[in-house]
């Protein structure tokens, strides 16, 4: 049950239609008796900058999972980045800390990584290639190089899915 204590978590993007963290993270949430939920307000690219700052006012947002088109411009405007963002020069996650400031992580390229090694491949020194070079296609390369690729080529693509890809 949502009260005046539930810590929401924005899902921040746009278009919001395809947006699945509600309804994995809100299930699992209230599994675990954790009072929290996430929702997904959907936030134009050109609107985005005003608008981020606006929601974390908000006194019980605990933070915000970030999608497209707005990973590169998050990196850009939050207070500290972690070590894998600064490097991907994109954020996908953000944690206020209890003195107000903003963390920005990102944690595409760690999610590929494990996805690979759950299917038992071997990623340490292997060979990858990794075609696109924005915010997912970094985060991935920064992630493949922590775990000791031999060679890792990039690619950048010049095909657009949608807004925001790179």
């Amino acid at each position: 049950m949502i009260t005046g204590k539930t810590r929401v978590i924005a899902h921040l993007g746009y278009p919001t239609e395809a947006f699945k963290a509600s309804m994995i993270y809100n299930p699992w949430f209230e599994s675990k008796g954790i009072d929290a939920v996430v929702v997904p307000p959907g936030v134009k690219a050109e609107d985005y900058p005003e608008v981020l700052p606006a929601v974390f006012r908000i006194t019980n947002l605990h933070g915000a999972l970030v999608t497209m088109p707005h990973k590169v411009t998050t990196a850009r405007l939050t207070d500290e980045l972690t070590t894998t963002a600064k490097i991907a020069g994109a954020a996908n996650a953000l944690r206020r800390r209890a003195d107000g400031s903003l963390l920005g992580d990102i944690f595409d390229g760690t999610g590929f990584v494990r996805g690979v090694e759950r299917k038992r491949r071997m990623v340490a020194g292997a060979r990858c290639l990794v075609v696109g070079c924005g915010g997912v296609g970094s985060a991935t390369a920064v992630s493949l190089a922590a775990v000791g690729l031999s060679v890792i080529g990039l690619v950048r693509s010049r095909t657009r899915v949608g807004r925001g890809a790179g």
